[in-house]
């Protein structure tokens, strides 16, 4: 099985912690050069400074951007790309506050519908010529299960991830053909800032303990635990190597089994 990186280049966005870091150590370690993208520089580079080297020519890089700013986003992603080809592409980003979808005002998902669709957009038609040029790219979507089922008390984040996953989806179509693939992991409850955040929340809705909510929400995973957020980078990057080359317009849930849909 070919899991060779070597010579590839990836942009790891959200790279500076949880699944996003996680990610950049894996590909990292199969000989990938990696670039993480985030809005801390210094928490970037104590990060990149942390990801493992394999061989004496690769390098790592960081990209410090606030991925709402479309213009100095596509600038610094382009900069980069003009130093060296990016191949492969993981659109990675923490997802929208809770709340109802009825109450949740317009700019809520406005905001979202900017900072996941948009962004990722703009990345993709900035680094595609380069994968074009190269005859290989992986673009690969961080996204969430509720595409497949609707996550209580995520109103916004449910409808954002859902249209990320169509967007990808019509993306495998339009991009095969270069020899680009495009794929959506979809995290269950993994051990990140995250997972915190819904914690917190719903024991703000519910008055309950954060241990009564976690048991609860662990009582739907058959594997009965949380994900550590390496369990989810290694299906990530399985999906950006040769040995995936036929992989291509799907949704992996990496979740303990917990989504019920097929």
């Amino acid at each position: 099985m070919n899991l060779d990186l070597t010579g590839k280049h990836a942009l790891v966005c959200g790279g500076s912690q949880g699944i996003g870091h996680a990610t950049g150590h894996e590909l990292a370690l199969l000989g990938a050069d990696v670039t993480l993208l985030a809005r801390s520089r210094d928490t970037l580079e104590t990060a990149v400074a942390a990801l493992p080297r394999t061989h004496a020519a690769q390098q790592h890089a960081f990209v410090a951007v606030d991925m709402s700013d479309q213009t100095a986003l596509r600038a610094k992603v382009e900069a980069l790309s003009n130093l060296r080809t990016v191949q492969i592409l993981i659109n990675n980003t923490g997802g929208p506050p809770g709340g109802a979808a009825h109450s949740a005002d317009a700019s809520a998902y406005l905001a979202a519908f900017q900072l996941h669709l948009l962004a990722n957009q703009t990345l993709v038609q900035t680094l595609l010529p380069g994968m074009q040029r190269s005859g290989y790219g992986r673009i690969v979507n961080v996204i969430s299960t509720s595409v497949k089922e609707p996550i209580r008390n995520l109103g916004v984040s449910n409808t954002i991830r859902g249209a990320v996953a169509s967007w990808a989806k019509t993306l495998a179509g339009e991009l095969g053909a270069f020899g680009i693939t495009v794929n959506n992991v979809l995290p269950g409850y993994t051990r990140t800032q995250r997972l915190e955040q819904i914690l917190h929340d719903r024991v703000q809705a519910t008055g309950k303990t954060e241990e009564a909510v976690a048991l609860a929400m662990l009582a739907t995973v058959p594997l009965g635990r949380f994900a550590e957020a390496a369990e989810i980078a290694n299906a990530i990057v399985f999906l950006t190597t040769p040995a995936a080359a036929y992989i291509n317009g799907i949704n992996v849930p990496v979740d303990g089994g917990r989504t019920q849909s097929l």
